[in-house]
């Protein structure tokens, strides 16, 4: 429904500012509709077009050069979405409130919603109704009161239709995910190009990077352009069996990346919003066959049993509901996978687990060849308890390898190699004995005081594992970062806190894959 409130003409003008995930309008404090229609700063307004209204946050600026009194200024995203030039005349006028908040305020006193209920809310956010303090009640209510397997089922279907969605055309589509929360699991970067070879169609979109220090996405961009359009999308993955992108480009859930940039600052990342944001995009992507990784360990997300088996059966009471033929395995959470974290030193681990490098992680070469098994027996022609054998003879043929670099050449190679930041500082084993314990949270927290992942070559390269035999002054990790001020942060950190336990007895592992 058109506003019918009180609307103001002014010339449009491009601001070049990003403002991530959110449609921002700039007025001049001296424009005469600033205070005759009663604008206030951070309120949303509504510009008017030949028919097409976009929905922003107001800013309000006394510099002339941004906006003059007779123009409103866009951001980039919000600019972009009209598709016409600067000059263009538009009408401006205040935005009427989002109705679903209704919603969001009864979900905050504890009570329950149903589709239609949060269908709205998820629409009013895909339309830019929300503010982002608006995003954060509701993300913040959901994660606090919790939603149940149907509210989580309805979140998931109402995001699948907030966008697009891919057809592959082809009866089997693969896909894997894990929940997160293990710096460094890079496995995914292994298990694609395993799974395309062999002849799968893996067709892999990844979020980057939300409480991490580095996504999938994160990293492949190391290697590759991970920014890709559906058409590229389709063209890549036909060609290679597989792709390792960013599903952002392609409007995939796309309500999931707003809410995204409003949990990463806040550091959310709530159960039921968790599987509704993996799920959603699975679907949206064309998953037919999807197997989730679920880690448990004392500093992991999932820390019990207990907790990782009604995950599981949420995520299987939702994929049941979708149509998804998912399997979820729970692995060992209890410490990093590889050695880097950040996405430099992480591609580094990948490639050298790729490559068959003497020096390369064997964990994480081990935990990928168990899940491109695992994936691999989906195929009938594989019997199952052989995908480990099969996966096993692609990675060492080189086959793997190969497939890796035609993805890499098809979705465009980076033209120069990242390093590693250039600022280091190496933290100490302070007495002998063995690490019994080393923290995923904190090792996680001080890539990310060393830049991850913004800046690629900032994160730490671990050294020391659980099990490892230590004497005092042992170099147990080492931080790389870019930036002074990053290395600093990161540096105080790890000296507080290094992350490592270190005793005078050995304890045995209690977990098997």
């Amino acid at each position: 429904m058109m506003n019918e409130t009180a609307t103001t003409q002014l010339a449009l003008k491009r601001v070049a500012i990003d403002t991530y995930h959110e449609n921002v309008a700039y007025l001049n404090r001296r424009c005469e509709a600033y205070r005759a229609e009663g604008f206030q700063a951070l309120s949303k307004v509504e510009i008017q077009l030949d028919g097409k209204r976009i929905l922003a946050v107001l800013n309000v600026v006394d510099d002339d050069s941004i906006v003059t009194p007779c123009e409103v200024g866009l951001s980039e995203q919000c600019f972009a979405q009209f598709g016409v030039d600067e000059g263009s005349e538009v009408r401006l006028s205040h935005a009427v409130p989002p109705s679903s908040m209704h919603f969001v305020r009864q979900k905050m006193k504890g009570q329950r919603l149903d589709q239609t209920q949060i269908t709205a809310i998820v629409r009013d956010i895909a339309d830019n109704r929300y503010s982002k303090p608006e995003i954060a009640a509701f993300l913040v209510s959901a994660a606090d009161a919790g939603l149940d397997r149907d509210e989580i089922l309805s979140l998931t279907r109402a995001m699948v239709d907030s966008g697009h969605s891919l057809d592959w055309e082809e009866e089997m589509v693969v896909d894997k995910h894990c929940i997160g929360g293990i710096p460094g699991n890079r496995t995914t970067m292994v298990v694609v190009p395993i799974v395309a070879a062999h002849g799968l169609l893996f067709p892999k979109t990844s979020s980057r990077a939300i409480t991490s220090p580095a996504g999938t996405a994160d990293t492949m961009e190391v290697f590759a352009t991970v920014d890709l359009d559906p058409q590229q999308l389709h063209a890549i993955v036909h060609a290679q069996r597989g792709c390792l992108a960013w599903g952002g480009k392609a409007k995939l859930a796309p309500v999931d990346d707003i809410l995204i940039s409003v949990e990463r600052p806040l550091e959310i990342d709530s159960p039921g919003q968790m599987i509704a944001s993996i799920l959603s995009k699975k679907i949206a992507c064309g998953a037919t066959h999807l197997l989730i990784d679920i880690p448990i360990g004392k500093s992991a997300k999932v820390s019990s049993s207990r907790e990782a088996m009604q995950l599981r059966k949420l995520f299987e009471y939702v994929g049941d509901q979708l149509g998804l033929d998912l399997q979820v395995v729970i692995t060992d959470g209890s410490q990093p996978i590889g050695r880097g974290i950040g996405p430099v030193l992480e591609a580094r681990d990948v490639l050298q687990v790729l490559s068959n490098a003497p020096e390369a992680p064997r964990d994480l070469r081990e935990k990928s060849l168990q899940l491109a098994g695992l994936i691999l027996e989906l195929d009938p022609d594989i019997r199952g308890g052989c995908g480990y054998d099969v996966a096993r003879d692609i990675l060492d043929s080189g086959r793997a390898l190969a497939k890796f670099n035609a993805i890499i050449d098809a979705q465009g190679r980076q033209p120069a190699t990242l390093q590693p930041g250039h600022l280091t500082q190496e933290i100490f084993a302070p007495c002998d004995g063995v690490v019994t314990e080393i923290d995923n949270f904190c090792l996680a927290k001080i890539a990310r005081l060393a830049g991850a992942p913004m800046d690629k070559g900032a994160g730490v390269d671990v050294l020391k594992k659980v099990g490892d035999s230590v004497v005092s002054g042992d170099v147990l990790y080492r931080i790389h970062a870019e930036f002074q001020a990053d290395f600093s942060f990161a540096t105080h950190w790890a000296g507080q806190h290094s992350g490592y336990v270190i005793s005078a007895e050995k304890r045995h592992a209690d977990f098997v894959f």
